[in-house]
């Protein structure tokens, strides 16, 4: 185990210590069960399928709804970054749709497109577009006009620049707003299921929260924590690592 991954592993003890402590000065399951009472019930909603079920469809929504934010972010970000009069007449719709509330791009898309996936899919993708976009562009901005220039003079197929040139200097601005995406798109799609959906972790926490059962509203938040720090520890992380070694070279 190397150090960072015990850190990791001490760190999230304490914080599991402290739920511990915490749930025995309250007293009263009710208010916070101990993290030990949850075990049961949560290996009967395993077995019985709920979990498995609602996680997958929660899945599929964060998947979908990134891959579209991501690719429909980059490109908008890219042609900002690498044209001024475009950024000049996109800027104000990037600050607007910044600061509008996630809450109502939900509403609005759940009122014009019906209560159905297309909608739930739509008010993510719609909520990161923007955030993507912004970091991307800021990345262009940044990019080396000299090796542009080059790709140039020398004709450079656009697929060739895309992969030798574009992209490279892309990637850390990329791998930076692909983590920050997914950390915001889950909890999106969270709500966009408590709010329209009938199925997914946020149905179901919905569901448990109108009967006021705390242990299950944290068993199911929980699972999908734990599926994103998965993602996150295990795949995210180490691409951006490698993405960006050349800057430790």
């Amino acid at each position: 185990m190397t150090e960072k991954s015990a850190i990791t592993a001490f760190s999230l003890l304490g914080l599991l210590i402290f739920w511990s402590l915490a749930a025995w000065i309250t007293g009263d399951p009710q208010i916070l069960p101990s993290p030990f009472s949850l075990v049961a019930p949560l290996l009967a909603e395993i077995r019985s399928g709920e979990l498995p079920y609602h996680l997958g469809h929660t899945l599929l929504r964060v998947i979908w709804a990134f891959l579209l934010a991501m690719t429909l972010g980059t490109i908008l970000g890219l042609a900002m970054g690498r044209n001024d009069r475009l950024n000049r007449w996109l800027d104000p719709w990037l600050v607007v749709f910044l600061n509008l509330p996630a809450l109502v791009l939900i509403v609005l898309c759940y009122l014009w497109i019906g209560l159905n996936e297309t909608a739930a899919i739509a008010a993510v993708t719609l909520n990161k577009i923007p955030n993507v976009a912004t970091v991307i562009r800021e990345g262009a901005r940044s990019m080396d006009r000299e090796l542009d220039a080059m790709a140039r003079i020398y004709r450079l197929p656009f697929r060739t620049r895309l992969r030798h040139i574009l992209l490279p200097q892309l990637a850390p601005f990329i791998a930076a707003s692909a983590r920050s995406g997914v950390a915001v798109i889950w909890k999106i799609v969270l709500v966009v299921e408590f709010l329209g959906r009938s199925n997914g972790i946020g149905f179901q926490i919905h569901l448990y929260f109108q009967l006021f059962d705390v242990g299950m509203v944290l068993i199911y938040a929980l699972s999908f924590i734990t599926v994103m720090l998965v993602v996150e520890w295990g795949i995210l992380q180490p691409w951006e690592r490698r993405v960006t070694r050349w800057r430790a070279a």
